[in-house]
């Protein structure tokens, strides 16, 4: 069964050649209309953190309905928006303590450049460049789409402002050496001095439609460096990476830095509601009190803060912390790599990485990538295809018997379609359909 009436987002207009409808999730496995049961490596649309149908996630949502829906906080504020961003601001360093809720990461990231470029309007010092990575992907809203170079998900059009896009060194797509490292240092200063200082540099801490690329440890530190070397606001795009995935709280944790501008989603609610959040310093903004129409943020959406979304939002935060996940996500992770590392001697296979619950095998082709995932689903896993590469996405409550169940079905599906000896091979048949490269 596939709606025939759906529209299905970046895919072929054509219907997919493997359909697949799920009806059902509970923890960390998901059912088809087949009955059959699938252990979720993709968690979800990548924000199922917590799994799938957690009870205090499901009855927050449940007493919130019950007293109130939603509110437009332009006119008035409601108890769930208020305890979201006093939560967000202890959990986030520094003076990181301002925060702007919306429904998506897209809108997070539209908001976050939108209060950079601002805030230099209203300080009385414009700029209105931004840097940012070649290979980033920051949403799908046009400004979003213009910030990014990949060729499925820039936006085609004139930028809309003018961005400069730092590529990652050809010689590795893992980018993890000292030698990458210092290569990207010296990208992102070349892209400094290119022109006037720049408005804001906008980086995410893995590059997740890039390929599950990990960077080189301390760039993000040498980017702050920059940035305050400049006065250029460093916004940190932690959609993704946000709320346990890489094994910290944040991704920017890893480095031991402090932005001045986080745009958070996808985990922040677990999946079962729509949310996002940029979230800035008191000194950004205060500086909108100069702002010369409103004296204050034009921008906002309907059910930008919804009083649902946030209470969802808040058990999250108390699932995460009691139940470990952000250590879950670094044991299970390592566990992961280290039972995927026989691949790295596979001809076919050009780079084994991770950090936390992201896990990419990355392949010398999309077909083959594509027949890997297929293989998987025959064995009953779900696992993203993102272009040649393969990507490991699972809910941050995977426990350890499905951590060595998922190792076992993905090294399966690569030796039935690949093989040591190296070579596609025709994929098992599978009822699922294969995420397109993007």
């Amino acid at each position: 069964m596939f709606a025939s009436h759906m529209w299905r987002p970046w895919s072929p207009v054509a219907s997919p050649a493997h359909p697949l409808t799920l009806v059902q999730g509970e923890g960390n496995r998901v059912r088809d209309t087949e009955g059959v049961w699938y252990l979720d490596g993709i968690a979800g649309a990548l924000n199922a953190s917590c799994g799938h149908g957690h009870p205090r996630l499901i009855e927050a949502a449940r007493r919130q309905m019950a007293r109130l829906v939603h509110y437009d906080l332009v006119n008035a504020a409601h108890p769930p928006a208020e305890r979201l961003t006093e939560r967000l601001a202890a959990l986030l360093p520094g003076d990181l303590g301002q925060t702007l809720l919306v429904n998506s990461g897209s809108e997070a990231t539209e908001a976050a450049v939108r209060i950079a470029l601002d805030h230099w309007r209203n300080v009385g010092e414009p700029r209105d460049r931004v840097v940012t990575f070649a290979a980033g992907y920051h949403g799908s809203t046009a400004l979003a789409l213009a910030l990014s170079g990949l060729p499925y998900t820039h936006s085609g059009w004139a930028d809309p402002f003018p961005v400069h896009r730092v590529a990652l060194p050809g010689t590795a797509r893992s980018a993890r050496t000292a030698a990458d490292g210092a290569t990207l240092a010296a990208r992102f200063a070349e892209a400094f001095a290119a022109g006037p200082p720049p408005a804001a540099v906008l980086v995410e801490p893995l590059l997740n439609v890039g390929g599950g690329i990990v960077l080189p440890p301390g760039l993000l530190a040498r980017i702050r460096a920059l940035c305050d070397r400049y006065g250029t606001l460093l916004v940190v795009d932690e959609v993704f990476c946000g709320f346990g995935r890489t094994g910290r709280m944040f991704g920017f944790d890893h480095d031991g830095i402090t932005p001045d501008i986080v745009t958070t989603s996808k985990g922040i609610s677990g999946g079962y509601v729509p949310l996002g959040a940029v979230t800035t310093t008191d000194a950004i903004k205060q500086s909108f009190h100069a702002e010369p129409l409103l004296r204050g943020l034009r921008y906002g959406h309907t059910t930008g803060g919804h009083a649902v979304a946030a209470a969802v939002a808040l058990a999250v935060l108390d699932v995460v912390a009691e139940e470990g996940l952000v250590a879950n996500a670094a044991t299970r992770g390592a566990r992961l790599l280290d039972r995927l590392d026989p691949l790295r001697a596979y001809p076919d296979v050009v780079d084994v990485r991770g950090l936390g619950l992201v896990v990419t095998v990355e392949t010398v082709s999309p077909e083959t990538a594509s027949a890997v995932v297929l293989g998987a689903r025959a064995g009953g896993l779900l696992v993203r295809q993102q272009g040649p590469s393969v990507m490991v996405i699972p809910p941050l409550t995977l426990t350890a018997d499905e951590t060595e169940q998922l190792a076992d079905t993905l090294l399966t599906a690569f030796d039935q379609v690949c093989g040591p000896a190296g070579g596609v091979l025709p994929a098992p048949v599978a009822a699922g359909r294969v995420d397109d490269p993007r």
